[in-house]
């Protein structure tokens, strides 16, 4: 296959198929070597793979690839996220059915990424639409409700109204549908829960197991579980609505900030405020307005803050004459605590603006170091920071948590209605996960609901509960919720006519458990136990940082609950998490506002001179901010085009070489072409000089000259730096390692023979080194140097360390800090040698002139400082 110019195109396809033929990357259960299980977050059958899949995909397979080198038995498998609205809009759209639109796609990806030449185990392949995935997930849900996991009960929900299905808080982007777009409203449904409350302290506190994930994820999870340890305090109402009750109980995290409390606030669904709403229409309307606000932190925390003064009173506990106004707020949730809140607005910001919306008082109470206490006052920026507590009674000169204590041991001994005023109490941010869809491409939930028996578990010898293919998308809505015949099915129990649950899945179940099915893919239960727990945990997990919480903190909970359920023996699934950065690109715009692809536009110049233009109309074109590739911004690339023109390898080794790898990576034309060069300059250079290289396993000579030794020293510095490089994710380390080797190598020539087979070890390992990133070129290369065998089969090259090891070492020499020169000693030389030769040299005896110097300070292999 050598020629004078590599081809990719022909290079690719047939290494793809020697590996294929000999099933290289299809992996063992049964295999005694160690396992390594590396994994990328598998991707949604959209129709087309992105750049920012290549760029995922290729650092998994450098993993993958590398430890298979290494003697590990590697498990790298690949499957669909397959189920979701995606197709069901497709459906309406294209008057297609999802499941054919869903399975088109996945066939042309698949193309795709096998034209990447990734070393996948496609033995194991799987979508989460097959019946056959799906009918454990089932199986799951119902040992789920066995052991205590699956609950059903009314709530306030994320509504879509445009999807027309519930979304979990995490699926709500500024206070919109995470897909569709629209604004969220809220409705009260009854819906199936997974209780992912129940592991809350244990997904927090195991937050400190994971140090191979990046502290920002942990810190995402560990703000999302949100535990906070605080007072539940019972305060007397004083006037007001009857209805409401003697007592209005809140929670509070900052009891030491009581004396300053201005105001009350109760949520729009707490019970005061529906007794309030009841005789008070104006309030009522309030409520309802509060209702479309989104329920997620966010939509909170940036909403105007709102209320609504009830007319009640409530008295402070150790104030008895100062009675407090109880609002209605739209900042408050019923879902956290109590859903009331006392009001502090000098020490929280929340309650700051609302207290300056509101004209109520600003008392602070908390006094930082060095500041006055008869000035200091909170305006438009609450103070959150430490300090003692003043203007607060018994509490002033106390420290933050003494005053706390404090508040805590006055209240809890003391009696309200025979029961303590206030008790201590943990509260977790995190809510139980609401998996009901109202879609119909998703998981059936199995579970028949009989007027007599109620919500009945589908028994295991009927699953699966399968999809009907004959559904109608006319009209939105959940098919399933109209089919005539699909929902109607006797009661297990009593054999009565009842109906089956019609709603489906959130997806995020589907991918939560993807991993652990990896394991055994064909097994007639949702995981073989001993198997799961052989390859359990993934060593080396890749993904996108915007599943730090939906994804991962779901499949951390999947993995606890299955365990729970026998499944698994582990707490954790993935051991390792790398989150790799986005590909970015320029954005480009038309005069008349139209954004422009790339390959739409012309550019000339360069530098500050740099214009682009229409390619067709030749009119200027604005070159816009480097953004993530988007559809929207039609900023993308097609892999395919790229694959086509310039080969798999050149798109790989880019995508590993611009940047380190956690952080973006800017697609550029110019970038592409230097890759592609470099392809073509390691198979000029290897095919040219491989017919004057000794044959493949030439012995190895009884010494070597100088020169060899620095080829080989060159070489085996690079062995030694790629391969802590990748072990350490550092692609573009070892990708600038790889560059430097090829260029050591391609200043030498054969003039001897020690020379020769010193350049043959030199190029041999480049093949091999380069294996994980180029696969394809490493195989040709491979094979130009005379091996008949795969470098995809070869262990991983052995490093010579001993010819690292400097015979001498260079040190810069000063003279009263100033450098003056360098001397080479030997590695073991004495400090007396190593005086003795610093002071020899010329500019140091120039300026001592004969004199003795009042110091030498030698710091062992790195300066000497003469001190004249």
């Amino acid at each position: 296959m050598s020629s004078e110019r590599y081809n990719p195109r022909a290079a690719e396809a047939h290494w793809q198929a020697a590996w294929a033929e000999k099933a290289l990357f299809e992996c063992r259960n049964d295999d005694a070597r160690p396992k390594y299980y590396v994994l990328e977050m598998f991707p949604y059958p959209s129709g087309r793979i992105h750049m920012g899949h290549v760029r995922n995909y290729a650092m998994g397979d450098v993993i993958a690839r590398y430890k298979r080198a290494r003697g590990f038995n590697v498990l790298h498998p690949m499957g669909w996220d397959a189920f979701g609205m995606p197709a069901e809009n497709a459906a309406m759209q294209n008057r297609v059915h999802p499941k054919g639109w869903t399975y088109d796609n996945i066939a042309v990806m698949r193309g795709q990424l096998q034209s990447m030449g990734l070393s996948l185990d496609w033995s194991r392949e799987f979508a989460t639409c097959d019946v056959e995935y799906y009918a454990q997930q089932q199986r799951l849900f119902l040992d789920f409700m066995d052991v205590g996991l699956v609950s059903r009960k009314t709530s306030k929900v994320n509504w879509d109204p445009v999807d027309q299905t519930v979304l979990a808080n995490e699926q709500v982007i500024d206070g919109r549908g995470w897909r569709s777009g629209a604004p969220v409203e809220q409705r009260e449904l009854t819906q199936w829960f997974l209780n992912i409350t129940e592991f809350s302290a244990d997904l927090l506190d195991a937050l400190d197991g994971l140090d191979r994930w990046p502290d920002k994820v942990r810190l995402m999870q560990r703000n999302w579980i949100g535990r906070s340890e605080g007072l539940r305090i019972l305060f007397e109402i004083a006037d007001g609505a009857e209805e409401a009750g003697p007592w209005l109980e809140v929670f509070t995290t900052r009891p030491d900030t009581l004396f300053g409390a201005s105001f009350m606030a109760v949520s729009a669904d707490h019970p005061v405020a529906r007794a309030c709403a009841r005789r008070d229409p104006a309030l009522a309307a309030f409520v309802e307005e509060c209702r479309r606000m989104g329920t997620t932190a966010e939509a909170i925390e940036t909403a105007e803050k709102r209320g609504y003064d009830t007319g009640i009173r409530v008295r402070h506990p150790f104030l008895p004459d100062r009675l407090l106004p109880v609002y209605v707020a739209n900042f408050v949730l019923m879902e956290y605590g109590t859903g009331a809140i006392f009001g502090c607005p000098a020490h929280d910001q929340r309650d700051l603006d609302f207290a300056n919306a509101y004209g109520l008082p600003v008392r602070p109470v908390v006094l930082p170091a060095g500041a006055d206490a008869a000035s200091f006052e909170v305006r438009d920026e609450a103070y959150t920071g430490d300090g003692l507590i003043f203007r607060s009674d018994f509490l002033d000169g106390m420290t933050v948590e003494e005053a706390k204590e404090e508040v805590a041991k006055r209240l809890e001994g003391r009696l309200v209605d025979g029961r303590p005023q206030a008790v201590r109490e943990v509260n977790y941010r995190l809510r139980d996960w609401g998996i009901s869809r109202q879609r119909y491409w998703g998981c059936p939930i199995p579970v028949i609901h009989c007027p007599q028996c109620g919500a009945v578990p589908v028994p295991r010898a009927d699953l699966p509960v399968e999809l009907p293919e004959d559904v109608a998308f006319d009209r939105p809505g959940n098919p399933l919720d109209r089919h005539p015949t699909w929902k109607h099915t006797p009661c297990p129990k009593c054999g009565a006519a009842a109906v089956r649950e019609t709603d489906t899945m959130d997806t995020f179940v589907d991918s939560s458990w993807y991993f652990a099915r990896f394991t055994a893919p064909d097994a007639a239960s949702p995981t073989e136990r001993a198997t799961a727990d052989r390859w359990l945990p993934v060593d080396q997990y890749i993904g996108g940082v915007e599943h730090a919480i939906l994804h991962l903190l779901y499949s951390r909970f999947f993995t606890r609950a299955m365990r729970r359920a026998g499944h698994v023996g582990m707490d954790e699934p993935f051991a390792g998490l790398f989150t790799q950065g986005m590909v970015v690109h320029e954005t480009y715009r038309s005069a008349d506002g139209r954004w422009l692809g790339p390959i739409e536009i012309r550019i000339e110049g360069e530098g500050p001179d740099r214009r682009a233009f229409d390619a067709e109309t030749g009119e200027p074109v604005v070159i816009g901010p480097i953004e993530k590739m988007s559809k929207s911004k039609r900023n993308t690339v097609d892999p395919s085009d790229i694959i086509a023109t310039y080969g798999a390898d050149t798109a790989r080794w880019f995508m590993l070489s611009d940047s380190p790898p956690d952080r973006d990576v800017i697609w550029t034309e110019a970038g592409v072409e230097g890759a592609h060069r470099f392809v073509q300059r390691l198979w000029r250079m290897t095919t040219r000089m491989a017919p004057e290289l000794p044959a493949p396993g030439t012995p190895r000579p009884a010494g070597f000259s100088d020169e060899a030794l620095e080829i080989r020293r060159a070489t085996h510095k690079a062995l030694r730096d790629v391969t802590q490089d990748i072990e350490r994710l550092r692609f573009n380390r070892a990708v600038a390692q790889l560059y430097e080797l090829a260029n050591a190598l391609g200043a030498a020539q054969p003039t001897a023979p020690d020379k020769a087979w010193a350049l043959r070890e030199g190029f041999e390992l480049l093949a091999q080194m380069i294996a994980p990133m180029m696969p394809h070129l490493a195989e040709g290369l491979w094979n130009a140097l005379g091996h008949d065998s795969l470098v995809a089969e070869t262990p991983w090259p052995e490093l010579d360390a001993d010819i690292l090891v400097e015979d001498t070492i260079l040190l810069p020499v000063q003279v009263n800090g100033k450098k003056r020169g360098e001397v080479n000693v030997p590695a073991a030389a004495s400090q007396g040698e190593i005086e003795a030769a610093a002071l020899a040299l010329e500019p140091v005896q120039r300026i001592l002139e004969g004199r003795s110097p009042r110091k030498v300070i030698i710091v062992p292999n790195r300066i000497v400082n003469v001190v004249a």
